[in-house]
């Protein structure tokens, strides 16, 4: 957890990146990702450092070991004169991290050929590089800082893709990860991870349940493979790994790929998928995935990517997703065959209502989050359903923090389902059998199904009103007379 310091100290950092010209949060963002990256090469080579002066063998080096290679280290340039840290940057350091793809095989190197340096002014560097290093020198601890620093730096993007793509915060992810509940031996995917948050809430979520009795397998496991991301805009490929990256996850598959597109083949492959797919967008027909086609003939992607992690996911394989809720309840037949499909072949657990001010101050879209398991053989016999109506922080632009919060009820609700069986359509969760869904088309909004419960209103007789508002209009009277005798009329 960071502390308030710490948040004030990152907010000077970003003021000072916008005084100096840079007023895209997302290439702040990707700037500082950068700066980032360097040091924590120069930090690793400090440790390699260490081990070699004190086992007497040679470790592998990030720099080349001559005066120009040792000029390109973070502790060697830190000190210099601001215009001779620009030129070492910017000529020299920059194009060298842009070329180590090939020579480094960590994920965040792997998508760094089209990166910008974009740091303005010698000046404006010189003071991002004071402050990171104050940040890492003396208030950042350990990785898991990094990572919560990371993700403080994430919640300032502010604005939404084009295709409607809205970082999903952390209450919801860890709720949603908590929801499916992953072991150590799963394999997790998210096909549209833009900044990798879904993962890195899964990772978190593994080494807090798991941490003390994993096998060096597992850690293997934890460190690469366990992890999968697809996106489609390399500025968030480089984001993401970086985020892994400071979760202790350094060889993710974090890949460029079109999920939806023929370019995507993987079937059966994953144990989990955890997801926000990017809304409202559209894709040329030529270009979708003929299996998608044969779930839902459609051209949106809301519809499409749901239909895409049946087919990622193995047999008994679960999902975790977020929809938008024309998802629910759209009357299109690419919209009712989507539902089919999940209440009649596979087995959806769970739809669960949110406020629609959870995007704030993205945009203000209802969403829901819906929860199933790939059985390729039904398994729906009743969905649990579930109106939340608060999660923990104001559900306007600001998004303060406030006491209401049925993010803790849902999961505990949840992981007790049997204890659901007698609620009524009138509470604030409750079941509804399948066939009471097949008979609604397929509808699976909340308000289908939810009832109200209204309560009945005694008013007074007009008579009672009528004498009491005699009475209000006598006592008004009285007092101006009052008022009157007060200032000398």
């Amino acid at each position: 957890m960071i502390t308030g310091e710490i948040r004030n100290k990152i907010d000077k950092i970003w003021t000072d990146m916008w005084a100096g010209g840079i007023t895209n949060p997302l290439t702040v963002i990707e700037q500082l990702t950068y700066l980032m990256f360097i040091r924590s090469l120069d930090e690793k080579e400090l440790e390699m450092e260490s081990v070699e002066a004190l086992s007497g063998e040679e470790m592998p080096k990030n720099f080349p070991q001559d005066k120009a290679g040792q000029d390109m280290r973070w502790s060697k340039f830190k000190t210099k004169d601001s215009r001779a840290i620009y030129d070492i940057v910017g000529s020299k350091v920059f194009p060298f991290i842009k070329a180590m793809n090939g020579k480094n095989t960590s994920a965040f190197s792997r998508y760094m050929q089209d990166a910008m340096f974009l740091i303005p002014t010698p000046q404006v560097l010189q003071k991002i590089i004071t402050g990171l290093d104050e940040l890492y020198e003396h208030d950042i601890k350990d990785l898991d800082m990094q990572g919560d620093v990371y993700e403080y730096m994430l919640g300032k993007l502010s604005t939404a893709g084009q295709n409607g793509q809205f970082r999903t915060p952390k209450q919801i992810r860890d709720m949603m990860v908590r929801l499916l509940d992953p072991t150590p031996d799963n394999k997790v995917c998210d096909p549209a991870c833009g900044t990798a948050g879904f993962l890195v809430s899964t990772a978190e979520y593994i080494r807090e349940k798991y941490e003390t009795e994993m096998t060096p397998e597992q850690w293997e496991h934890f460190g690469g493979a366990m992890f999968t991301g697809f996106d489609t805009d390399r500025t968030m490929l480089r984001i993401s790994a970086m985020n892994l990256m400071l979760h202790s996850i350094t060889q993710p598959r974090i890949e460029y790929v079109d999920s939806v597109s023929k370019q995507n083949s993987i079937s059966s492959a994953y144990d989990i998928i955890l997801a926000n797919p990017p809304f409202t967008g559209t894709i040329d027909t030529e270009s979708i995935n003929d299996n998608l086609k044969a779930v839902c003939s459609s051209k949106k992607t809301e519809l499409l990517f749901v239909a895409l992690f049946l087919r990622m996911l193995r047999k008994g394989g679960r999902c975790s997703c977020i929809v938008p809720d024309g998802v629910l309840f759209g009357t299109t037949r690419a919209h009712k065959a989507l539902r089919k499909e999940l209440v009649e072949n596979h087995q959806l657990q769970a739809v669960i209502s949110m406020p629609s001010g959870v995007f704030k101050p993205y945009a203000g879209v209802s969403t829901a989050v819906l929860v199933f398991t790939k059985t390729g053989a039904g398994g729906t016999d009743k969905v649990w359903f579930y109106d939340m109506r608060a999660d923990g922080y104001s559900l306007d632009d600001k998004r303060t923090p406030i006491e209401d919060n049925d993010i803790p009820d849902i999961i505990a609700r949840f992981h007790n389902l049997e204890g659901e069986a007698d609620r009524k359509p009138t509470e604030q969760s409750f079941f509804v059998e399948k066939s009471a869904i097949v008979v609604n088309d397929y509808d699976l909004s909340i308000n289908r199904y939810k009832e109200i419960v209204y309560e009945k209103v005694e008013y007074d007789a007009p008579a009672v009103i009528m004498d009491r508002l005699d009475k209000l209009n006598l006592d008004i009277a009285s007092q101006m007379e009052e008022l009157r005798g007060l200032i000398g009329e």
